[in-house]
Protein backbone atom coordinates (compact mmCIF):
# COMPACT_ATOMS: atom_id res chain seq x y z
CA UNK A 1 0.00 0.00 0.00
CA UNK A 2 1.26 3.56 -0.88
CA UNK A 3 1.33 6.71 1.38
CA UNK A 4 -1.18 9.13 0.33
CA UNK A 5 0.51 12.69 0.33
CA UNK A 6 -2.34 15.63 -0.30
CA UNK A 7 -1.28 17.67 -3.13
CA UNK A 8 -0.40 21.07 -1.80
CA UNK A 9 -4.00 22.55 -4.02
CA UNK A 10 -6.10 20.37 -2.28
CA UNK A 11 -5.23 21.23 1.17
CA UNK A 12 -8.32 22.97 2.45
CA UNK A 13 -7.51 25.50 5.64
CA UNK A 14 -10.50 27.04 7.49
CA UNK A 15 -10.73 29.62 9.99
CA UNK A 16 -11.58 29.48 13.80
CA UNK A 17 -11.95 32.06 16.56
CA UNK A 18 -10.62 31.30 19.53
CA UNK A 19 -11.68 32.99 22.65
CA UNK A 20 -9.01 33.18 25.62
CA UNK A 21 -10.93 34.28 28.20
CA UNK A 22 -10.27 32.16 31.42
CA UNK A 23 -8.85 29.49 29.61
CA UNK A 24 -5.79 27.97 31.18
CA UNK A 25 -2.07 29.24 28.90
CA UNK A 26 -0.82 25.47 28.10
CA UNK A 27 -3.81 23.64 28.02
CA UNK A 28 -4.76 26.02 25.38
CA UNK A 29 -1.35 26.55 23.67
CA UNK A 30 -1.35 22.63 22.92
CA UNK A 31 -4.75 22.81 21.45
CA UNK A 32 -3.59 25.84 19.30
CA UNK A 33 -0.73 24.04 18.93
CA UNK A 34 -2.60 20.99 17.17
CA UNK A 35 -4.38 23.02 14.85
CA UNK A 36 -2.02 25.05 13.80
CA UNK A 37 0.01 21.38 12.62
CA UNK A 38 -3.30 19.51 11.35
CA UNK A 39 -3.25 16.98 13.76
CA UNK A 40 -6.80 16.85 13.53
CA UNK A 41 -7.48 16.10 10.09
CA UNK A 42 -7.17 12.86 8.25
CA UNK A 43 -4.83 13.81 6.08
CA UNK A 44 -2.02 15.44 8.27
CA UNK A 45 1.60 14.51 7.35
CA UNK A 46 4.59 15.12 9.30
CA UNK A 47 6.51 16.87 6.71
CA UNK A 48 3.72 19.49 5.32
CA UNK A 49 1.57 22.27 6.04
CA UNK A 50 -1.83 21.08 6.26
CA UNK A 51 -3.54 23.14 9.44
CA UNK A 52 -6.15 25.56 10.02
CA UNK A 53 -5.70 29.24 10.15
CA UNK A 54 -6.75 30.73 14.02
CA UNK A 55 -7.49 33.91 15.68
CA UNK A 56 -7.14 34.13 19.28
CA UNK A 57 -9.13 37.03 20.81
CA UNK A 58 -9.12 38.52 24.55
CA UNK A 59 -5.36 37.56 24.83
CA UNK A 60 -4.47 39.47 27.65
CA UNK A 61 -7.54 37.38 29.66
CA UNK A 62 -5.70 34.63 29.91
CA UNK A 63 -5.24 32.70 33.72
CA UNK A 64 -2.19 31.23 34.69
CA UNK A 65 -2.45 28.55 37.34
CA UNK A 66 -0.81 28.22 40.98
CA UNK A 67 2.11 30.77 41.55
CA UNK A 68 3.08 31.06 37.32
CA UNK A 69 2.20 34.22 37.17
CA UNK A 70 4.98 35.07 40.15
CA UNK A 71 7.10 32.67 39.44
CA UNK A 72 7.24 32.16 35.77
CA UNK A 73 10.47 33.48 34.22
CA UNK A 74 11.11 34.67 30.70
CA UNK A 75 14.87 35.38 29.90
CA UNK A 76 15.79 36.94 26.46
CA UNK A 77 19.66 37.14 25.84
CA UNK A 78 20.91 39.99 23.52
CA UNK A 79 24.46 38.14 22.05
CA UNK A 80 26.33 40.32 23.76
CA UNK A 81 28.44 39.50 27.44
CA UNK A 82 25.88 40.36 30.20
CA UNK A 83 23.01 40.64 27.82
CA UNK A 84 20.52 38.32 29.38
CA UNK A 85 17.56 39.70 30.25
CA UNK A 86 14.51 38.21 32.49
CA UNK A 87 10.79 38.97 32.74
CA UNK A 88 8.10 37.38 35.01
CA UNK A 89 4.98 36.10 33.14
CA UNK A 90 3.34 39.13 35.25
CA UNK A 91 5.16 41.79 33.65
CA UNK A 92 5.43 39.77 30.39
CA UNK A 93 1.41 40.10 30.40
CA UNK A 94 1.07 43.66 31.36
CA UNK A 95 3.90 44.54 28.49
CA UNK A 96 3.17 42.74 25.93
CA UNK A 97 0.08 40.38 26.69
CA UNK A 98 0.05 38.54 22.83
CA UNK A 99 3.37 37.51 24.01
CA UNK A 100 2.68 35.13 26.61
CA UNK A 101 0.62 32.85 24.61
CA UNK A 102 2.58 32.99 20.80
CA UNK A 103 6.11 31.80 22.85
CA UNK A 104 3.86 29.28 24.43
CA UNK A 105 2.45 28.03 21.45
CA UNK A 106 5.79 27.97 19.46
CA UNK A 107 7.72 26.16 21.78
CA UNK A 108 5.41 23.61 21.00
CA UNK A 109 6.01 23.62 17.35
CA UNK A 110 8.72 22.01 15.33
CA UNK A 111 12.30 24.49 15.49
CA UNK A 112 12.58 24.80 11.85
CA UNK A 113 10.80 26.47 8.96
CA UNK A 114 8.36 24.55 8.87
CA UNK A 115 7.33 25.21 12.73
CA UNK A 116 7.84 28.90 11.58
CA UNK A 117 5.43 29.05 8.43
CA UNK A 118 2.53 27.37 11.00
CA UNK A 119 3.35 29.90 13.46
CA UNK A 120 2.83 32.84 10.75
CA UNK A 121 -0.80 31.11 11.05
CA UNK A 122 -1.82 32.15 14.36
CA UNK A 123 -3.30 35.81 14.81
CA UNK A 124 -3.61 36.72 18.42
CA UNK A 125 -5.64 39.81 19.64
CA UNK A 126 -6.18 41.61 22.89
CA UNK A 127 -10.08 42.08 22.82
CA UNK A 128 -13.26 40.87 21.39
CA UNK A 129 -11.98 42.60 17.84
CA UNK A 130 -10.38 41.34 15.05
CA UNK A 131 -9.71 42.43 11.12
CA UNK A 132 -10.18 38.92 9.70
CA UNK A 133 -14.42 38.79 9.32
CA UNK A 134 -14.02 38.69 5.58
CA UNK A 135 -12.23 35.11 6.05
CA UNK A 136 -15.86 33.73 7.84
CA UNK A 137 -13.89 32.23 10.90
CA UNK A 138 -15.82 29.58 12.88
CA UNK A 139 -16.15 29.75 16.48
CA UNK A 140 -13.68 27.08 18.27
CA UNK A 141 -14.28 25.97 21.62
CA UNK A 142 -11.64 24.95 23.72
Amino acid sequence: MKTYHTPVKEIERKWFVVDAENKVLGRLASEIATRLRGKHKPNFSTHMDVGDFIVVVNAEKVKLTGNKLDDKIYYRHSGWIGGLTEMTAKEVLAKKPTELLKMAVKGMLSKNTLGRAQLKKLKIYTGTEHPHAAQKPEMLEI
